[in-house]
């Protein structure tokens, strides 16, 4: 019951769009917009550097302040698998940024979001996380290919960390499912990227630049994230 209540207070914080409402905020639905995405590369390459900015620090932290309220909550409680119940509430806020019923479960990709449970995490999952992100965004400028990595290298840590006895005294029952729920969210990640892989294999994969681009260094694809 208690990984539904986490999964529930995920969900709830999720729903809060930051995307959308700054582009409701600023005359525009985000939603008609580039690549239509609610999410943080969308409001960047829509609304510039600044709303990029705000969009994503708004994702990043409404998935920490819910992972702060169940650590607060259930942690003492369950201090065992505390960090279990941290990725449910991360899921669901996943899922809330993904799929916000209201509206029409179309919303962003969940990479800020994800930012968020990283950012909530030991400062291992921190570096590597900003590393894996910004190093091809500021050599490649490509964001798919940051998003995509964070993801892989999350899981890689996750589990050799978890082998290692980092997360004891978890049990290895609760080990495993930890480690199949953070695959599932990665597959979630990489499914609702789908469109930017098959991209990337054709090399027509959309660039982004925190200021205006170099001339002649667009493509015209609209892909998203």
């Amino acid at each position: 019951m208690v990984r539904i209540w986490c999964v529930l207070i995920g969900y709830v914080f999720g729903l809060f769009q930051t995307a959308f409402f700054y582009g409701k905020l600023q005359g525009i639905d985000i939603r008609t917009e580039g690549s239509g995405n609610a999410g943080t590369t969308n409001a960047l390459r829509v609304l510039g550097a600044k709303a990029g900015l705000i969009v994503m620090i708004g994702d990043i932290a409404k998935t920490m302040i819910a992972i702060g309220i169940v650590k607060a909550v259930f942690g003492p409680v369950y201090p065992d698998i505390k960090y279990l119940l941290v990725l449910y509430t991360a899921a669901g806020a996943i899922l809330g940024h993904n799929y916000p019923f209201y509206m029409g479960f179309k919303g962003g990709k969940g990479i800020a979001c994800t930012g968020g449970l990283i950012f909530s995490s030991h400062w291992y999952f921190i570096v590597v996380g900003l590393l894996a992100f910004f190093v091809p965004f500021f050599t490649i400028h490509i964001v798919s290919v940051g998003s995509l990595l964070v993801y892989l290298l999350y899981v890689i840590q996750l589990i050799y960390l978890g082998q290692t006895g980092f997360f004891a005294p978890m049990t290895q029952a609760n080990l495993i499912e930890m480690y199949i729920l953070a695959l599932l969210l990665m597959a979630m990640a990489y499914w609702r990227h789908r469109t930017n892989i098959v991209n990337l294999i054709k090399g027509k994969e959309r660039k982004t630049y925190l200021v205006k681009k170099p001339e002649g260094h667009e493509n015209p694809t609209h892909s998203g994230n």
